[in-house]
Parts: C-alpha cells; sequence; structure tokens
C-alpha cells in the first residue's frame, strides 16, 4: 500500500490557494482513481481504494490532514504507524516557493526548505520519504509570504496549475508502478 498525503488548509476560506497545491493533487487523484474522501480518522479526510494504470493495480490511501499545513506532522505519524507504511511508499505532496510556477520536483529525504508542514512531518517520522515539491514561485517584493501562500492562483497561474496537477498525478503513477528513478528521470527536467 502508498500513503499519498497532500498538505493543505481546511476550510473554505483555503479552497485554492496555494498553499492548498497538495489537497489539489490528492482531489485529481481520487477523481482519477474513483476514490472518496469522507472518514474522519487520523485527523484527515482520507479514502482507501485501488491507483489502476493499465492491467497493474495498487493499495492506495489518499490523505487531506485537517491539521492545518504546519501541524501536518500530527496526522502522518498514527497514520503511517496504524497502516504499517514504510517511508518508502509515503509520498507527500506539498507547495514549494523556490520552484517557479508550472513546475515541480520529486525527491526522496531531505530538510524542511522553510516548509512549516514539512518541518512538522521531519519532527516525527523518518526523512526518508518520497516528496512531490509543487512549484507556487516567489511572492513580489514587499508582499509577506503568509500572505502569498494564502492568496490565490491568478487566471494565468490557473490555467498552468490544471496542467501541473495533471502531471504530479501522472508521477505518482510513475512512482508507484514503474519506481522512483524512473519518475525522477521523467520529470525532473
Amino acid at each position: 500500500m502508498y500513503g499519498i498525503i497532500g498538505l493543505g488548509n481546511i476550510g473554505e476560506e483555503y479552497k485554492g490557494t496555494k498553499h492548498n497545491t497538495g489537497f489539489m493533487v490528492i482531489d485529481a487523484l481520487a477523481f482519477k482513481w474513483k476514490i472518496t474522501l469522507k472518514k474522519v480518522k487520523y485527523s484527515s479526510f482520507y479514502g482507501k481504494g485501488t491507483a489502476k494504470c493499465g492491467r497493474n493495480k495498487e493499495a492506495v490511501v489518499l490523505v487531506k490532514p485537517i491539521t492545518y499545513v504546519n501541524l501536518s506532522g500530527r496526522a502522518v505519524k498514527p497514520l503511517i504507524n496504524d497502516l504499517l507504511i514504510p517511508p518508502s511508499r509515503l509520498i507527500i505532496v506539498h507547495d514549494d516557493l523556490d520552484i517557479p510556477v508550472g513546475r515541480f520536483k520529486i525527491k526522496v529525504g531531505g530538510g524542511a526548505g522553510g516548509h512549516g508542514g514539512i518541518t512538522s512531518v521531519l519532527s516525527l517520522i523518518e526523512s526518508n520519504f518520497i516528496r512531490i515539491k509543487v512549484g507556487i514561485g516567489r511572492p513580489p517584493a514587499k508582499t509577506e509570504t503568509v500572505n502569498y501562500v494564502l492568496s490565490q492562483f491568478s487566471p494565468e497561474e490557473k490555467v498552468i496549475m490544471e496542467q501541473v496537477i495533471n502531471d504530479v498525478a501522472e508521477a505518482i503513477e510513475l512512482i508507484i508502478f514503474e519506481g522512483i528513478e524512473k519518475a525522477q528521470t521523467v520529470y525532473n527536467r
């Protein structure tokens, strides 16, 4: 089983914000794989189901923590402990200020890079999980980082992000069915 966790903030006021990019990916995967995220357990909305790619199938759990981004570790730790998901089968998707809008990077391990949600996760579990860092770009000069990550994408960025979300979903399928190295080769340009 793979655990796929998208970081974001719960609540209508945060829907579609840059900080909720991880939630957007989970929603896209839930639609693609026909998995319903209703159950509230592990301080998360989550749903179990099957990822399918051709004839290949793999059990997955899709997760949207309801702890708010900066406390995401509180949702991740009990989930992976209870479901016995090893770090090598844990994929966490989150926004990243250091990557331009329209790009993303797949990596294993590493530090938090200033991301509060990853800091929270790293404080509670091993660091060798798979991360997909989705670019939201840097805030304009004199814009507070907090205000920027909690802002909506511009109309132009929304179009770009729709494609990026689809690409990230495909990258996750590639990780599951062909391995992390293959996905990094294809998507880390």
